[in-house]
């Protein structure tokens, strides 16, 4: 049982202390069933009736995840971008969505292109700026504003408790892609949201080995109920070998995102200074038109996540990109390996991204080493 007065990290790290009844191990067992037994009485008194809803594995990744969260509840989904159209598929149609215009691409490309099929319409706006999200507001309409803080891959704030306000003022729900800060450095319910979001393949997992979603929620009522109810007819849970994998990713969070943190501001203040750079993105420098928001809401670190734009354009930036080493080119963050992409060339002609940014994942390698390697780069390119 989780003891009451051990941290989040000492329960993380133990994945909740629980102990397999039967075995007696401290590794939670894999549970790959897909059909479970009925009692006498035709009830299903275990919770689980079939494996496209249920699954003691995920649920052992879910409790992880809301503990992490201060949450009531929280699922597991086969993909980041699956658990957040969960959430957009919960509303009805007619209903209005206010979004970021700096978000996760895919999720922007999805909400652009195809929730209009659904009935549902939305409108971009900087986030950052809360004058902004008040006059996006439709009364009557708006039923949800999704955040993402800091925004991937210009990492701007954005103001929690202002646009809960806002929300709740208009009846409207608080949804917010946390992936990431991660749990460790903010947790959104406790500023107000009412449902966070995380790509698990991200900072949860860790090791780039495992594609999961998670959402947590500040009440169990009839929208969640509606969310597993589309987690259950569509198939979208988490299977129990990569729920396995996610939960052994998370007992390490902790220390992950520690170094990655470090990492990230130590190469934040060096590149800041770099004759090949025009600006540094990271919250957690002085500049940073969010760092004031970012330094009372991020408690512990400020994300190991950060852009550089450089200095003669795109051009250039792709060319530093392709003369990295240590770095890796390639899409996703949050892993153990330092990743750099040129995210424009990726989001393709409608992106709000600049054509002269790199982004980069800082990983737990050597912070000298990783310097010494773009810095070399970014001077030959």
């Amino acid at each position: 049982m989780t003891k009451p007065n051990w941290t989040i990290r000492s329960q993380i790290a133990q994945a909740l202390g629980k102990v397999d009844g039967p075995s007696r191990a401290v590794v939670p067992p894999i549970h790959v069933t897909t059909t479970f037994i009925r009692d006498p009485d035709n009830q299903y008194r275990s919770g689980n009736v079939y494996g496209r809803a249920d699954n003691e594995t995920a649920r052992e990744a879910e409790g992880m995840i809301a503990t992490l969260e201060d949450a009531k509840a929280a699922f597991v989904f086969g993909s980041g971008m699956s658990a957040a159209v969960a959430v957009f598929l919960a509303l009805a149609p007619g209903d209005h969505i206010i979004a970021p215009r700096v978000m996760y691409w895919a999720l922007r490309g999805w909400l652009m292109k195809d929730a209009a099929s659904w009935g549902l319409e939305t409108t971009f706006v900087d986030m950052d700026n809360l004058a902004a999200v008040e006059a996006a507001i439709r009364p009557g309409q708006t039923k949800l504003i999704w955040a993402e803080t800091p925004a991937n891959p210009t990492w701007s704030i954005t103001d929690l408790e202002g646009v809960a306000r806002i929300a709740k003022a208009h009846g409207a729900r608080l949804a917010v892609d946390s992936t990431c800060a991660t749990p460790l450095l903010t947790r959104p319910l406790d500023f107000g949201a009412d449902i966070v979001m995380h790509a698990a393949t991200k900072y949860l997992n860790g090791h780039s080995d495992v594609l999961a979603g998670a959402l947590a929620t500040r009440a169990v009522d009839d929208f969640w109920a509606r969310i597993q109810r589309n987690r259950a007819a569509m198939g979208l849970i988490l299977g129990p070998f990569e729920a396995f994998l996610l939960i052994r990713g998370m007992r390490t969070l902790s220390l992950r995102v520690e170094a990655a943190c470090q990492n990230a501001l130590e190469l934040a203040l060096r590149f800041a200074n770099h004759p090949q750079v025009v600006e540094v993105l990271y919250p957690g420098l002085a500049t940073h038109a969010g760092h004031a928001i970012a330094k009372r809401q991020m408690k512990g670190g400020f994300g190991g996540m950060l852009s550089v734009r450089v200095r003669g354009g795109e051009e250039a930036a792709i060319a530093a990109a392709s003369r990295v080493e240590l770095w890796k080119r390639a899409t996703s963050l949050g892993g153990v390996e330092s990743l750099i992409e040129h995210r424009a060339s990726i989001e393709g002609p409608d992106t709000p991204c600049p054509r002269d940014l790199l982004r980069l994942s800082a990983g737990i390698e050597d912070v000298e080493d990783l310097y010494k390697d773009l810095d070399r780069a970014l001077r030959s390119a």
